[in-house]
């Protein structure tokens, strides 16, 4: 399994690309924008460069690992000769479940197909195709290259054979491989979702404000960054898309989305990405001023 097809070149795609190719695979990336393939390479070969500068790689190893990455925006073409195929598209169920049914058509009998979806049901998603059992959830974290969780999550027809496969492929990636059951949100966003949801019900609440809210977690609890600020970071849309995957498959209110993520989300508010969110990013990518409607 030398040869693997990345569906998606946007930050998650393109991140889990590099990943393969730095790790000595031949990456076929698709995208159907040629625009996108064009950023998710100038990403790839950014993130190459930040590496070489902190001395983690040579120039040659940065050069091998571009040269193992051939882009597409023909999805047949792209994934003939991959032996593994991780799809990495929006997290919409709809598209995904199309992607899946032209995967099966499209790959060899023995080609393994995953996603890297962070909520959507895998036993959903294998049930499209004729190889149930050949079909596995990859759920890798951002940013890809550098963060060390792999979950990796079985439907209910995944073979354990392509189990055992995925699980130690992602070790030679230099990946910690956890394995999970296939309920919504899996470990991961079953979590860390209602955390954040409830950050920003206690600022819709008005409990109190953007920057005290992510300093208590930050200094209190001890996390990295602050929740409202990794909502931006994750996006706000893709937060709310968690959200309502968990919400639809429980049934249970402690996963309806707050009010204000919703309304945010519909101004096109979005975080990072957009450029503003619970911060305004129009001047830093950093969380260092916090978006006008949200001032005291």
């Amino acid at each position: 399994m030398k040869n693997v097809a990345v569906i998606g070149a946007g930050t998650m795609g393109n991140g889990i690309a590099h990943t393969f190719a730095q790790s000595g695979f031949k990456v076929q990336l698709i995208d159907i924008s040629e625009a996108s393939l064009q950023r998710g390479m100038a990403t790839i070969t950014k993130n190459l460069d930040r590496m070489v500068a902190k001395e983690k790689i040579s120039e040659a190893d940065k050069q091998a690992t571009l040269d193992n990455i051939t882009t597409f925006t023909d999805m047949t073409a792209g994934v003939e000769y991959a032996g593994l195929v991780v799809e990495a598209a929006t997290e919409n169920i709809d598209l995904k479940l199309n992607i899946f049914k032209q995967l099966d058509e499209a790959c060899g009998e023995d080609t393994i197909l995953a996603t890297n979806t962070s909520s959507i049901s895998i036993t959903q998603i294998a049930a499209v195709t004729s190889r149930p059992e050949m079909v596995i959830g990859m759920h890798f974290m951002n940013p890809v290259p550098i963060m060390k969780l792999v979950e990796i999550i079985r439907g209910y027809n995944t073979s354990d054979a392509v189990t055992n496969t995925i699980m130690e492929l992602s070790k030679t990636l230099g990946k910690t491989p956890t394995e999970v059951n296939d309920y919504p949100g899996f470990v991961a966003n079953r979590i860390l979702m209602p955390m954040l949801n409830e950050s920003i019900e206690t600022l819709y609440n008005g409990v109190a404000g953007v920057e005290e809210i992510d300093t208590v977690m930050k200094l209190g609890m001890a996390h990295p960054m602050g929740p409202l600020q990794l909502a931006d970071f994750i996006g706000l849309d893709v937060c709310l898309s968690i959200l309502n995957v968990m919400y639809d498959g429980f049934k249970n209110p402690k996963y309806a989305p707050c009010p204000l993520l919703v309304n945010m989300v519909r101004a096109g508010k979005l975080g990072v990405k957009s450029g503003e969110g619970f911060y305004d990013y129009s001047e830093s990518r950093k969380a260092e001023q916090v978006a006008k409607q949200f001032l005291k």
